[in-house]
Formats: structure tokens, sequence, C-alpha cells
């Protein structure tokens, strides 16, 4: 059962990554009690994760989903934009992590 637990850590992870822009250089007191709180909570959920999955999958995982919906918030909330080869970036994110996975190293 440790697919809700990391879930969770991902979106924790990405909620705290997105209020860092709006922290504005930790300014601005709740964007920053939302960044600390957020990472805390999804380093603690990841952490209870990997009493039940292997390190190297886990963290691929959590950091690959995070790094790819941090891309998506970029693109719609902040109108960020991206070139070529930061698209092939991503999508080989995805594919490495696909890969771990398929090759055996989760459970």
């Amino acid at each position: 059962m440790h697919w809700a637990p990391l879930a969770a850590a991902i979106a924790l992870e990405v909620f705290a990554t997105s209020m860092l822009k709006l922290s504005e250089g930790f300014t601005k007191l709740w964007p920053t009690v939302a960044v600390l709180g957020g990472y805390a909570l999804s380093f603690y959920l990841l952490s209870r994760v990997l009493q039940t999955m292997p390190v190297g999958t886990a963290y691929a995982i959590w950091s690959a989903a995070g790094t790819v919906l941090v891309v998506g918030i970029g693109i719609v909330a902040y109108h960020e934009r991206l070139t070529t080869l930061q698209l092939i970036g991503v999508a080989l994110t995805i594919v490495g992590v696909v890969l771990l996975n398929v090759g055996g190293a989760a459970d």
C-alpha cells in the first residue's frame, strides 16, 4: 500500500515547489509557511513509503513526477514557455521512470 502515500508525497512536494515562487524569496509569510509545511509533510510521507519500496524507485517516481507536474504548472499558471530541448528532457524523464519500473525495480 505504498502508492497512496507516494502520490500524496508527490502532490505535497509539487504544492510546496509551486509556492516557492509566491513566497518571493521567503519574504511572504503564508507562502513561506506553505513551502516549509509542504516539504516537511512530503518528506515524511516519502520516508514512510521507503519502508516498503526500494529507495531508487520511490525517489525516481517522486522526483520525476514532481518535475513533470511543476513544469506543467509553470506552463499553465505562470505562462512559462518550453523549448523543444526542454520538452525532450521532460519526455526522457518520463521514459526513464517507466523503464525503471518495467525493468522490475519496483516491488
